[in-house]
Formats: C-alpha cells, structure tokens, sequence
C-alpha cells in the first residue's frame, strides 16, 4: 500500500489507541512486523501541547519512518496549526480522528462526533491537507448510530479534499467496542474511492486478517485491542499474508526477552515513578490467556505487580514468574513487593 511517498509494507497496521500506543509500544510492534504504528492522539489546543504528557506523546526521535500522528480537535484552524507543529516535530503522516468514540472527547463534538456535520468535517479535511506537505489520512467509523451511517459520505467529502488514504472502524459511534464489525459497509466505501482504504474492528487473528481484505477489498487491515500483550501478531498476520501459512507461536522464553525489553523502554522513556505506572497495563495484557498460566496465577501475578513501586522490583518479579514457567514449576509469588 502506498500512502504518499511510503510504501507501508506489511500491510497491517497498529491503530492509534489513547494511553496504549506510546512512543515505547510504537517501536515494539514495528519491530514485531507491523508496517505502519499510529501514534496515541494529541489535541490541537496548543495551549496543552507542553505538558509532559504532550511532550511525551510528540517525541519521535529514534522512531523508524513513516513517523505517523493523530490529532484531534473541531477548529480547522488549530487543526491546521497543530498538522504544521507536529510536523515540524518529526511527523511524516497526519492522521486526524473522526472514530474515537469516547464521551468526554465526543461530548467536546471532536472524534467520531464530527460524523454528525459534513460541511464541517471539509472544512477541517482541507485546512489540514492545505497546512502541510506530508499526506493527510482520516479514521472514521461507519457513522454516530444504526439510523445515521453516512460513512459512505464522509468518504467521498475525504477524498475530494485531498486526503490520501482512509480507515474505517466498522462499528457506529454507539456501539463503542461491542457488536460484530460491518464489513459490507468498509466493502461499500472501499468501492467508491480511488484512495487506500484500510479496514478496523474484530481482527485478532491471521486468519481474520486474510478474510477481512478479501471481504472488503480493502489495502491493509488495522489492528488495536488484539494487539495489547500480543504484539508479533503483525508478525503472525504478515506472514500468512504472504505465505499463507501460519507462524508457531512464540515460546515462553521470547515472550519473557520481548516484555522485560518492553519494561526497560517504558522505565528509560517516562522514567521510573510514571515508567512503573505505566507498566502495569501491560503486565496484565501479557499475561491474559496464557495458556500456561492457571487463573490464579494470573491474578496473583497481577496484584504483586501492580504492588511493586520500584523498576528493579518490577522487573525482577515479572522475570522470575516467567523463568518459573519456562522451567515448567509454578511461580511462586510473594504476599507484597
């Protein structure tokens, strides 16, 4: 798939999620096969943009290209300033929300609430792809509720105002993350327009990947929530793209290396009191649906781990329990950290 000057290749891509995919995570899934990560939104107040959880979210330094933001916002004008500044901060893509669907970012009418006037959403499509030379790309989900799916729509208005490339999540604003994906409505839009369209919603599996493109025709799959605590499953879904075979799963030993070198970035990038924090999520994502973790191991290692303040701590408790478990014996785990 081509975006612009990029050639994303693999084709499947990490989604942008709020609080998930930082600078640390982005790293790990291209390392992992993903072709594309986009970044966690940043808002287009300016006003916030140096906090520290700003500053964090706008470093891209070291990242590999194409280096790809999300904004987010409903001023045309501070969407366009915010394009400029993120790409004068290291951003080679631009991608503005139109699917989020939370309710304190759609009660201030940004994400997916944007669906609900058209004339607006050109304005801000072509302030942003006028603002800056890199492409311009938009996710949007199929519409604000079952009676209001106008997706199609917004399509052809992104595409006739300049923007290079397309996402759809195939759900309503009102399903939020429940439901089954409606994939004839991304097959609907990928028919209409000349630019990529990628297709979101429901894909945690090679196999889901490969029907997905087929149902829709779409150019490349986005993957989210499947991705948190598994992310080589855009190794797994490059690889039966291309070969139709499917990779063995990694071993407890490479699951081990991948989340202890995840926990060093985390501690080095925010630093050890946030670093730890932060760490905590993805703990329990590693460890959900192992098969060789009984249901109370599971929850024991959660409640040490998100009892443990310091990184050497952390670290230490999360490799024990997995040398444990390499080594077939039960983790033992202590009553606090």
């Amino acid at each position: 798939m081509q975006i612009g000057p990029y050639r994303i290749e693999p084709r499947v891509i990490l989604a942008p999620m709020a609080g998930v995919t930082d600078k640390p995570f982005r790293q790990l899934c291209k390392r992992l096969g993903a072709g594309l990560a986009v970044s966690e939104m940043t808002i287009s107040d300016p006003r916030l943009w140096h906090t520290r959880k700003s500053q964090h979210r706008m470093d891209h330094d070291g990242e590999p290209a194409p280096v790809s933001v999300q904004i987010a916002g409903t001023d045309p004008q501070l969407l366009a300033d915010a394009a400029r500044y993120n790409v004068d901060h290291g951003a080679q893509l631009i991608d503005i929300n139109m699917g989020c669907p939370a309710k304190k970012v759609c009660n201030a009418w940004a994400g997916s609430a944007l669906m609900r006037d058209e004339a607006l959403v050109a304005r801000i499509l072509e302030a942003v792809a006028n603002a800056v030379d890199v492409p311009v790309t938009l996710k949007i989900r199929t519409g604000w509720a079952a009676g209001q799916r106008n997706a199609p729509a917004i399509a052809k208005i992104a595409e006739q105002s300049g923007i290079a490339a397309l996402t759809v999540h195939g759900r309503t604003r009102d399903q939020q993350y429940t439901g089954i994906a409606e994939y004839d409505t991304i097959a609907e839009i990928k028919s209409l327009l000349r630019i990529p369209v990628i297709a979101n919603g429901d894909i945690d599996s090679p196999e889901k990947a490969h029907f997905v493109l087929d149902a829709t025709g779409c150019d490349a799959v986005m993957i989210g929530r499947a991705a948190q605590g598994r992310p080589w499953i855009f190794r797994e879904v490059a690889h039966y793209l291309t070969t139709g075979e499917t990779l063995p799963p990694p071993s407890l030993t490479e699951i081990r290396d991948i989340l202890l070198s995840h926990l060093d970035h985390l501690h080095a990038f925010y630093g050890e009191h946030q670093g730890v924090r932060i760490a905590r999520k993805h703990l329990g994502w590693y460890a959900k649906d192992r098969p060789e973790h009984s249901d109370e191991q599971r929850a024991a290692f959660r409640a040490v781990v998100n009892r443990a303040e310091t990184a050497e701590t952390q670290r230490r408790l999360t490799r024990d329990y997995f040398d444990a478990l390499i080594a077939g014996v039960a983790p033992e785990l202590p009553a606090a950290a």
